[in-house]
């Protein structure tokens, strides 16, 4: 066979199987309100956000999905666009600056006195029963007493597929924010 027939041929197949279709996905976040522009001398409290930990079979950049009561896949082909870690604290930031007026919530410290807030991840995933489960604990350090709020949201998905996965998982989180928000209120 012809070495110019074999070369074309190699080519074709590279440029057709390229079937890594790879989808990255961000979580979509509320409008910002502008509640965020303040300073840390004119807002009445600061909190900040110090981290977010994820169980580890989240940890990985693809979005996790549970097939049965006993089996997690993490997808190959449809990943986090960024460290999931780093999604979350910044749509917390977002969110709590928006439910908390008059409240500087950052993710970076800052000069003088501040709560902060941890939380630790166990749940981020869709399930094989069309649902969406996030769970785990807030904990809020403010004058060096800890509050623990854990949390479950559980929501049912509306459609098939990735996109509708992710942005259950954003309704999910912003109700997340929303309760340690109204855990936080309550807490003045």
């Amino acid at each position: 066979m012809n070495k110019g027939i074999v070369l074309a041929l190699a080519l074709l197949l590279v440029g057709c199987g390229g079937g890594d279709n790879k989808h990255y996905y961000q979580l979509p976040v509320a409008a910002d309100t502008g509640a965020q522009r303040l300073s840390t001398t004119t807002a009445a409290r600061h909190i900040w956000v110090s981290r977010v930990s994820l169980s580890d079979f989240l940890a990985g950049n693809g979005v996790v999905y549970q097939s049965s009561d006993v089996r997690f896949v993490t997808a190959g082909n449809n990943l986090w666009a960024s460290p999931l870690e780093q999604q979350l604290q910044q749509t917390m930031v977002i969110n709590l600056g928006n439910a908390l007026p008059g409240t500087l919530v950052s993710a970076t410290p800052a000069p003088g006195e501040q709560d902060t807030l941890e939380l630790n991840i166990t749940g981020f995933h869709g399930r094989y029963d069309g649902r969406v489960i996030i769970q785990g604990v807030a904990l809020l350090t403010h004058q060096e007493q800890v509050t623990r709020y854990p949390f479950t949201v559980t929501l049912k998905q509306d459609q098939d597929g990735y996109d509708a996965l992710v942005r259950t998982l954003a309704q999910g989180w912003l109700q997340v924010s929303q309760n340690v928000a109204g855990q936080i209120l309550a807490a003045r």
